[in-house]
């Protein structure tokens, strides 16, 4: 039995997830179970209601608004709990169609790939402005050097993970998911497939991007914290260079002056100061790059006990299913109070 969950994060979303739970796929050729997850993240109109009412096996609701990332994990978590061979994740905004999901799933299906992405081809979207086309383009472009990946459109949401894969993800920035998971499949060693998909024009204004300068302020930030996070040693080694071989310049170039050019001289003493603190700026760096990368390996243990626990952890009976990890679920088992 292979079982497929499509999982759905929203955040008041009730007007649009009549029509993207309508173009969900019920069955597929090498799937013998579907079932449709709607994370609600804390939302305040009937987003899950609406949900139930349209379609959806389960609503996994928030007790409040945690963001994007932390609705993504919490999808993840109980897709592998309900025992998902494959996970797909999609928007709520209908962005993504709903009959390319058979295509998205296929490498995974044929062994191909632990990971497919829906790439949104930004160079031919209609649907995104230039300066969308230019910044997603040059946000991958980055992506794809810091994650040893050949991701063509890292920000797409529109991905389907193998239970291989799902076990292994993490995601600690708060944020998006989208970024910070391609740079741990990169690191991990998923095998990645691209799927050219088209995209469903925006029916609303994007919730995480305020603006041009947001987008690039909050992307960036993501960007760098992330891999700091997963590549310590060699984020704080480089750095440390760069400042230890700085201040030994500054310190030699007050030497060569001292003992050969003008012997005696106090020229350039203001270098010994500044030189000298960069040399310990330097060494700072350099423990605290072998101090991250033991706590890197200390945080692996600890992620490969949770990959344990979230593969030996399989929900029983479903009709009795009335919470996950103290979130209320809502079914056709347990609908919301007052249907």
């Amino acid at each position: 039995m292979t079982t497929l969950v499509i999982q759905i994060p929203a955040f008041n979303e009730a007007p649009t997830l009549p029509a993207v739970l309508a173009e969900l796929p019920r069955e597929l050729p090498g799937v013998d179970k579907i079932f449709v997850l709607v994370i609600d993240d804390g939302s305040s109109d009937d987003t899950g209601r609406v949900a139930l009412r349209n379609g959806a096996d389960f609503v996994l609701r928030h007790r409040q608004n945690r963001g994007l990332s932390r609705a993504f994990i919490s999808g993840i978590q109980f897709g592998l709990a309900l025992g998902a061979d494959l996970i797909v994740n999609t928007d709520a905004d209908g962005q993504y169609p709903g009959a390319a999901i058979a295509e998205l799933i296929a490498p995974i299906l044929s062994g191909e790939a632990d990971l497919a992405i829906g790439d949104r081809q930004l160079k031919q979207n209609q649907h995104f402005s230039p300066m969308k086309r230019l910044l997603e383009g040059l946000g991958s472009a980055f992506v794809r050097r810091v994650s040893f990946t050949k991701v063509p459109d890292a920000a797409s949401g529109f991905r389907a993970f193998s239970r291989f894969a799902a076990l292994q993800l993490q995601v600690y920035n708060p944020y998006s998911y989208t970024l910070e998971t391609l740079i741990q499949a990169g690191k991990g060693g998923f095998r990645i497939s691209n799927v050219a998909i088209t995209t469903n024009p925006a029916v609303r204004q994007s919730r995480l991007h305020k603006s041009i300068g947001h987008f690039i302020w909050r992307q960036s930030g993501a960007i760098i914290r992330s891999y700091v996070l997963y590549q310590p040693l060699r984020t704080f080694l480089t750095l440390g260079a760069v400042s230890f071989g700085a201040g030994a310049i500054l310190i030699l170039r007050f030497l060569i002056t001292y003992f050969f050019l003008d012997p005696g001289s106090s020229r350039y003493v203001q270098s010994v100061s500044l030189g000298g603190a960069l040399l310990v700026a330097g060494i700072i760096l350099t423990i605290f790059g072998f101090l991250g990368d033991a706590l890197r390996a200390s945080r692996k243990l600890t992620e490969e006990s949770l990959i344990h626990l979230r593969d030996v952890h399989q929900i029983g009976e479903l009709s009795q299913l009335r919470e996950f990890c103290g979130q209320p679920i809502y079914s056709k088992f347990h609908p919301f109070p007052g249907d």
